[in-house]
């Protein structure tokens, strides 16, 4: 299906520059905002669900340069302690 928008200037703007932060055109940039309102209007309540969530939508494995993970987190506490 096509649609054609009448989009504000400043908000044409905006949404063009978050899309080719995500190195993603306009229109794929809107349409994926588009499918999520989903999540937006009925957010997952209980972990469980915020985890199938996570696996849909490919977070869950998405580091694969990460082999220990507790080592990893532990390595964030430190260097953001050492910030402080």
């Amino acid at each position: 299906m096509t649609l054609s928008l009448n989009l504000p200037p400043e908000l044409e703007s905006e949404l063009s520059t978050e899309a080719s932060r995500l190195n993603l055109s306009l229109s794929e940039y809107i349409l994926r905002i588009l499918s999520k309102r989903q999540v937006l209007e009925n957010p997952p309540q209980t972990g469980a669900e915020l985890v199938a969530y996570w696996q849909s939508e490919g977070l869950i494995g998405s580091r694969t340069d990460i082999t220990d993970t507790q080592a990893y987190a532990r390595q964030l506490r430190h260097d953001a302690q050492r910030r402080s």
